[in-house]
């Protein structure tokens, strides 16, 4: 079934909009991380990437993560876009949270200037922010996208959405 686009409102982006191939753009927006009450990541240096129907993921620099916490960990994915991902865990105090951050080591050409910066998944995290908003995890277990109210969908991930 073809998707209904949502029509934005004024101050918002339809990810029907966003290209494909994905489209990487820096973005000056504050950027927040929180896990196990710390403080994991703040930037307002970060990289989004745009791909048709999918929210935005957002990529930090490492200067701006707490590394410490971060745990390099097995398993890879691959991007027809972006090339080979490598994971890490969070770990914070007692907790640990298994595969849920992302980078890039060695990125396509389009994508060099995100080169080791790293995305998160929202749902593991206590909370994601971006410019003091809570950000909705994209649907579904795969993807890494973060919904704020500016962007509207409908999006991949949704049920009935795998034919996409």
């Amino acid at each position: 079934m073809k998707p209904t686009r949502i029509a934005p409102g004024p101050g918002q982006e339809s990810v029907w909009d966003y290209p494909r191939p994905p489209r990487l753009e820096t973005t000056p927006r504050h950027i927040q991380v929180y896990f196990n009450g710390l403080l994991l990541a703040d930037t307002r240096r970060a990289y989004r990437v745009l791909e048709t129907s999918h929210p935005p993921v957002y990529y930090l620099p490492p200067a701006d993560i707490q590394m410490q916490c971060l745990i390099p960990a097995g398993g890879q994915s691959w991007c027809e876009w972006k090339g080979q991902a490598a994971y890490y865990s969070v770990v914070v105090g007692e907790r640990r949270a298994e595969n849920v951050a992302w980078y890039y080591p060695n990125p396509t050409p389009s994508f060099l200037p995100i080169k080791n910066y790293v995305a998160f998944y929202p749902r593991p995290m206590d909370r994601c922010l971006v410019d003091g908003e809570v950000v909705v995890p994209q649907p579904g277990g795969f993807y890494g996208g973060w919904i704020t109210s500016d962007v509207v969908g409908p999006f991949k991930g949704e049920p009935g959405t795998m034919g996409w």
